[in-house]
């Protein structure tokens, strides 16, 4: 099952998606993955075909400023949470996807929920992969430093950051050629570079964690809580906690899997997610 790459624009913002189809008649539910810093819709190469091939139409749009989507100057995007939410909002609505499943992984996979929370109609259910959940994250100092004063600046601006944060955070080397295509937005713009700064700057964690952790303890509808033991930067007690707060979720823990599982680990994650997307 081939996964095809897609452009549209949407209020002025060009957005590139990748889309697998499902496989004969179905009436699944689509599935909609959006992936964390630093990384692109490309995490989820291998988890697309899979949910395809069980009649699960998957969606993996780049986030406005990473991969291959639009790069705007911050005079025309805040890169801000609130910015994202909007955008994710019209995207949605140009795809016209009338109710869906979420998977969500990583810094950036907040917003999400967020918007979850502020469109619950739109939401079938929830996979949660190793996605800052609770008032106790932290942006890891990793992440941190590519946000600093005339530092930031430089770091921003090295390819090899992809290198360094995809393989820091995941514990295991990530094959060339899958880096290649990483790395290829920062190589061809130093647009890729402001964009992941400002991001980083204006993330506002403290604050959408705050409107996460209250905003779920009334969440009914089904959520899957997937998460690698191992993540040097999200414990294990954090999705613990989080699932013992929220109504209906269930947790998986998955030995010697990182901050990246969908990276290296597709076969244990589809596992469990493939039945749950068939629920709905």
């Amino acid at each position: 099952m081939s996964i095809t790459e897609h452009k549209i624009t949407v209020d002025s913002l060009e957005w590139f998606y990748r889309q697998a189809e499902p496989v004969g008649e179905s009436d699944l539910l689509p599935v909609l993955l959006l992936h964390g810093l630093v990384s692109q819709s490309y995490s989820w190469r291998n988890i697309m075909p899979e949910l395809a091939q069980q009649g699960t139409k998957a969606i993996a749009p780049d986030w406005i400023g990473f991969g291959f989507s639009a790069k705007p100057e911050k005079r025309d995007f805040a890169y801000t949470p609130e910015a994202y939410i909007k955008a994710l909002s019209s995207f949605i609505e140009a795809l016209e996807l009338e109710r869906f499943s979420l998977v969500v992984q990583g810094f950036l996979g907040s917003v999400g929920l967020q918007y979850a929370l502020r469109n619950p109609d739109k939401i079938a259910n929830i996979i949660i992969l190793n996605t800052p959940i609770l008032s106790t994250a932290k942006l890891p100092w990793k992440i941190q430093q590519m946000g600093l004063p005339f530092a930031g600046e430089m770091m921003t601006q090295d390819p090899l950051l992809v290198d360094r944060t995809l393989e820091g955070g995941s514990r295991y080397v990530v094959k060339d050629e899958d880096l290649d295509i990483y790395r290829k937005p920062f190589l061809k713009a130093s647009a890729t570079g402001r964009s992941l700064l400002a991001t980083i700057r204006n993330l506002d964690l403290k604050k959408a964690m705050a409107e996460i952790e209250s905003g779920f303890k009334q969440w009914e509808k089904p959520i899957l809580i997937q998460w690698g033991k191992t993540d040097p930067w999200l414990s294990l007690d954090m999705a613990e906690n989080f699932a013992n707060s929220v109504p209906d979720a269930q947790i998986v823990k998955l030995n010697d899997v990182a901050h990246y599982p969908q990276e290296h680990h597709h076969e244990v994650i589809l596992k469990d997610l493939l039945p749950f997307v068939r629920k709905s």
